[in-house]
């Protein structure tokens, strides 16, 4: 007689014969790098094709997944708040990083976006010579404190604390923000000088040292940057080359070739100012990014460790030349070619087959608004006045609620911004919301402004228009002010050169490339956020998101 255990066992064997059968674990990289150029736009991939090398992006783009329309979906298009959106894959209603830096709500005082008082930055180039190097880092120290969300870094190291998180940049804010606040370092730039800070670690490495003290900065003093390419190929692409408009500044001049020498004929401190605009910088940032990979051993301990890598020069040189420019196009195939040696020695050290790279940018730029001119169009460009702005504002104040004594002031503009101080509004009896009406009506007047919003209506999310999703993604009720506003397109807030910061296409739409493990090659033209690359890169980390994560996971 057939016992009923017989049945049971068939019953088992044929349901377990309708299930999927068992895939196998999927391959997890050696080594994810991730790579942002500060102020790549979307279009640049396709326009400076031809003159790419096959090793360098050309190899992401012909070799990797590419998607073609990706954007941030944030207003405020700014280095620090783009850089935080890439590993936590939230914006910053949520991550807190409203600007590079912002005026606090209580003291009326700027705060940077990585200032953090309980740290100290190690290594720093307090001078050159003795002298007090300009622009050197104004911070006592610098930490992930005000990043409020957690990266794909901090899940790896939570899931896994052998494995090594670092970031590198030539800017503070884009290394840190993109390493996160368990990483095992983050290192940035300070005048030719590799620096971190006590939130990574007590001393610097003896190898981080040992690298500033060869002087790799100062060998290129009197250096020529020159063209790549013969300057009819330049003009082809981009047209003429010496552009109204443009800035060179500390003796850069604004035509090729140029001297990296700071306009003096020793070594000054001014030398160190302008390598700040200059490729050469970034060749030194690759150079410390090799010797990061050789001297941690990424990618070749047994567990997955992310290196995260920003170039800013490409930033500086597109704020003073435009992306219109000559030295646009020369900074971008320079960085093609970087790369491609880049990768060379990752396939030599790694395997790029061990691989994981993405690709990407935080935002864009706008054109000269000279040049929109120039073109013989009848669009609407130029320069933003800020005191224009602010006149509108106290007249309008002024006119609601009675003039204010010989000097004093409604209000303070910060970039987006405007603050009311607050006992002023007290001396007047004037509540909040009455006043920010009062200021959202008379900017919407001036010539330049697109569009206004109040903060009480911002905290209700009672605002319209086609971008005031991107407005909501980028307040941040406790760090923003009192009543936000942006320019319309082609204007640009800066006396010469050109900015970034709106929700227009020329700033949100930036590349996006993946290239080798876990990765599904193809042309991909459907609508992206910058925001699915932390869900995506988790998910093929075998991790969950970073639990404020709101992208989604692409492939």
């Amino acid at each position: 007689m057939i016992s009923l255990r017989y049945y049971t066992c068939l019953a088992l064997a044929a349901a377990s014969s309708l299930l999927p059968c068992a895939r196998a674990a999927e391959p997890v990289p050696a080594l994810v790098v991730v790579i942002t150029i500060d102020q790549f736009r979307g279009d640049y991939l396709a326009r400076f094709r031809e003159q790419l090398v096959p090793g360098g992006l050309r190899m992401l783009v012909d070799g990797g997944a590419n998607f073609t329309d990706c954007r941030y979906r944030h207003a405020v298009t700014k280095t620090a708040c783009g850089h935080a959106v890439v590993l936590t894959g939230v914006h910053a209603n949520h991550h807190g990083i409203v600007n590079n830096a912002w005026t606090d709500r209580e003291t009326l005082k700027r705060v940077n976006c990585i200032e953090d008082g309980t740290v100290q930055i190690l290594g720093r180039p307090e001078s050159r010579g003795g002298v007090r190097l300009p622009g050197a880092s104004a911070v006592a120290g610098a930490s992930p404190r005000r990043l409020l969300a957690s990266t794909v870094g901090d899940e790896l190291k939570l899931r896994h604390g052998q494995s090594k998180v670092i970031g590198i940049s030539n800017k503070d804010r884009s290394a840190i923000l993109l390493a996160g606040k368990l990483a095992d370092a983050a290192y940035w730039m300070d005048k030719g000088t590799m620096v971190s800070s006590t939130h990574y670690m007590k001393t610097l490495p003896e190898w981080v040292s040992a690298f500033n003290a060869a002087g790799r900065v100062e060998s290129y003093f009197g250096k020529t940057w020159d063209r790549l390419l013969p300057a009819a190929v330049y003009d082809r692409v981009q047209g003429p080359d010496d552009m109204p408009g443009e800035f060179g500044e500390h003796g850069m001049g604004q035509t090729f070739p140029r001297v990296v020498n700071g306009g003096a004929a020793t070594l000054t401190p001014a030398f160190y100012e302008a390598f700040e605009g200059a490729p050469f910088k970034s060749e030194v940032l690759l150079d410390f990014a090799r010797t990061v990979v050789e001297k941690e051993n990424l990618g070749r301990r047994g567990h997955t460790d992310v290196l995260c890598l920003s170039f800013s020069t490409n930033d500086v040189i597109g704020h003073n030349y435009g992306p219109d420019s000559h030295e646009v196009m020369d900074i971008t195939l320079r960085t093609d070619r970087m790369l491609a040696e880049f990768f060379a020695f990752l396939e030599q050290r790694v395997g790029l087959k061990n691989c994981t790279i993405v690709f990407t940018a935080d935002h864009g730029i706008a054109p000269l608004p000279e040049r929109v001119k120039a073109a013989g169009t009848t669009l609407s460009a130029g320069r933003v006045d800020n005191g224009a702005l602010l006149k509108a504002g106290e007249d309008a104040l002024n006119g609601a609620f009675g003039p204010l004594a010989a000097g004093r002031k409604w209000l303070l503009v910060d970039e987006n911004w405007l603050f009311f101080q607050r006992d002023v509004l007290k001396e007047k009896g004037v509540a909040s919301a009455a006043a920010e009406k009062v200021v959202r009506d008379a900017l919407m007047t001036v010539e330049f402004v697109e569009a206004a919003y109040t903060r009480t209506d911002l905290n209700a999310g009672a605002i319209v228009g086609p971008h005031a999703e991107g407005v909501r993604l980028s307040h941040y009720g406790a760090r923003s002010g009192d009543v936000y506003y942006h320019m319309k397109p082609f204007w640009v807030d800066r006396k010469t050169g050109t900015n970034h910061g709106t929700p227009y296409v020329y700033d949100v739409h930036v590349p996006l490339l993946w290239f080798g493990v876990g990765v599904k090659p193809g042309v991909y033209g459907q609508r992206v956020g910058v925001d699915d690359i932390a869900p995506t890169l988790a998910r093929l980390l075998g991790l969950l998101a970073p639990p404020l994560s709101q992208g989604k996971g692409l492939f």
